[in-house]
This record gives C-alpha cells, sequence and structure tokens, in this order.
C-alpha cells in the first residue's frame, strides 16, 4: 500500500529525530522506496512501429531512439512493442462486424476469433500510459496497415460511446512521421499532409487528446546518401527528448 501524504512527511520529519531508533529509520525508507518503485513499474509504453522497411526505415530509427530515451528517463518502466509490419492485421470484415455489434453469447467460432483480435489490441492500448508510433507518410496519409490497425482500435461502446465521448484518457500518446519531402507548416506541400490531422482527430475521437507530433520530412537524403541514417535521426534528438519528459 501507497503510504499517504501525511505518512511521507512524518517519514521525512523522522530522519531528523535523533531519538528514533535505527529499525524505525529502516522502516521509513523501505516504505518511501517501495512507493517509488511502484510508481516507476506502472508506467507502460506501447510502441507501434509500421514501415515495413527494417534496418533501413527512418521512422524505425527514430523511434527507437525515442524508446531509448524513453527508458533511461522511466528506468522501471514496461516497453510493449507492437510491430504492424509482422502482426499481419486482417481488415475489417463481416465476422469482425458480426463479434462487435452483437453479444458475446451470440459469437459463432469464426466471429469469436475475429474480434479477439480487435480485443487484444485494445486491452494492450488501454494498459499503456504513453504511445508512440512511427510510421512513414505514404501518398500524403498514414500506411493501409495503420488503417488497419485504427479500425481494430476504434469500436463503439469500447473505445468511444454513443454520444461521441472518448473513453480512453489520461494518455499520452507521440507521433513520429517520417516522409521523403518536407510537409512542415510553412513549406510549399504542407497541406498535403493528411497524416497528421487524421491521427491527431482519431486518437482525440477515443479520448487521447495529449498528442505531439514530430514531423521528420527530408528523409530521401539517406535514401541518395546525402546523410546517413544517424546524421538524419541525430537532427530530432531533441525532439525526441522533449517527448519523453
Amino acid at each position: 500500500m501507497r503510504p499517504s501524504g501525511a505518512r511521507i512527511r512524518s517519514i521525512f520529519t523522522s530522519f531528523s529525530n535523533p531519538r528514533q531508533s535505527r529499525q524505525q529509520r529502516a522502516m521509513s525508507r523501505r516504505l518511501l522506496s517501495g512507493s517509488s518503485r511502484k510508481n516507476v513499474l506502472m508506467t507502460t509504453l506501447l510502441a507501434i512501429q509500421v514501415s515495413p522497411r527494417g534496418g533501413y526505415s527512418t521512422s524505425r530509427k527514430l523511434t527507437s531512439d525515442f524508446i531509448e530515451k524513453w527508458k533511461a528517463q522511466h528506468p522501471g518502466g514496461t516497453v510493449v512493442p507492437r510491430d504492424l509490419a509482422t502482426t499481419h492485421l486482417p481488415f475489417v470484415d463481416l465476422p469482425w462486424i458480426g463479434g462487435a455489434f452483437t453479444p458475446p453469447e451470440q459469437h459463432a467460432p469464426e466471429v469469436k476469433a475475429a474480434i479477439k483480435v480487435s480485443d487484444d489490441l485494445v486491452s494492450e492500448l488501454k494498459a499503456s500510459d504513453h504511445i508512440v508510433i512511427g510510421t512513414p507518410l505514404y501518398n500524403f496519409n498514414v500506411p493501409a496497415i495503420l488503417k488497419a490497425y485504427i479500425d481494430h482500435i476504434v469500436r463503439l461502446g469500447v473505445t468511444f460511446t454513443m454520444n461521441y465521448e472518448g473513453l480512453v484518457q489520461g494518455k499520452r500518446a507521440t507521433i513520429i512521421l517520417t516522409s521523403g519531402s518536407d510537409f512542415s507548416p510553412g513549406t510549399p506541400y504542407a497541406s498535403f499532409n493528411q497524416a497528421e490531422p487524421y491521427l491527431r482527430q482519431i486518437l482525440g475521437f477515443i479520448g487521447i487528446t495529449d498528442v505531439n507530433v514530430i514531423l521528420a520530412g527530408r528523409s530521401l537524403a539517406v535514401d541518395t546518401g546525402e546523410k546517413t541514417l544517424n546524421e538524419f535521426a541525430e537532427q530530432f534528438s531533441g525532439q525526441l527528448q522533449s517527448a519523453v519528459a
């Protein structure tokens, strides 16, 4: 059990009391350290990777750097990886719709299997404190596999209500969005970036409104050899550090 605020104050006060026994001081230290460890262990990062390019991917490199900085900031935290390039998510189909909109006791085996994928992804999302999504920009929007993931986690009565109230609250999200060209604000093609407003809207719809977006444009410089992958990533080190704070 975590000690109350009054109990913590009395513990701190006890360290300045020379008449307190060594045993009492040791017990106080254990209470404080146990409370601190509990707070650290409760922190969970859900790390969603999207690109199929493996070690050549700029979004994967930046997301990996983000994870390392997050782990340094939260030494007792847990990182839950979700690699969409290897998860092979099915798209929403008729059995899935049947599972989402009928009572569980009416589910046939095919329906149960279809909706279980969604149930597992939603549970994973709800168990996290911070979500990082590392994704490339495909044709001005998100890749199809990320859209498939979103369709699995946006569910009536599970992550939002009939009144459009988000049910996934109290969480932070960081989106790392890479693109070959530069679509950042003020550039000639800034309005072509449909991914950022879409992701902000869909996350906000399910209740995640604390969203930070890191636009990592001009990744084509890595493919053309103008910059190494590490040199490209280093440009965004400060933004990544701020995002984990």
